[in-house]
């Protein structure tokens, strides 16, 4: 089993910058692609981005690409997402998440274990 725990969001003005962290325990997160969702209110879990758990590269969904970054600190067993040039549409709540799927994935069945989520509000 692994748990995931979210934290680094806020209430911020748009434009700005957050970094969302993710810590993992009982296993590691080097064991996993790592993977971040959002979810506004009324609206369904979205993908963010997701990082493989071999070499580390990524994969982003076009409404953050070029504005978030997911890395990953084995030695810390923390995932990253640093958000840049926010928008009030990236108000969510943002979930990290593990996979054990042989590939990197952007579907959320995919995910075995999730976080609490953190709220990130960006305000116009």
């Amino acid at each position: 089993q692994v748990q995931l725990v979210e934290s680094g969001g806020g209430l911020v003005q748009a434009g700005v910058s957050l970094r969302l962290s993710c810590t993992a325990s009982g296993r590691t997160v080097s064991s996993y692609h790592m993977g971040w969702f959002r979810q506004a209110p009324g609206k369904e879990r979205e993908f963010v981005t997701v990082i493989n758990r071999g070499y580390g590269s990524t994969y982003y969904a076009d409404s953050v690409k070029g504005r978030f970054t997911i890395s990953r600190d084995n030695a810390r067993n923390t995932v990253y997402l640093q958000m840049n040039s926010l928008k009030p549409e990236d108000t969510a709540v943002y979930y990290c998440a593990a996979s054990g799927r042989l590939m990197m994935t952007t579907r959320q069945n995919d995910y075995d274990y999730w976080g609490q989520g953190t709220q990130v509000t960006v305000s116009s």
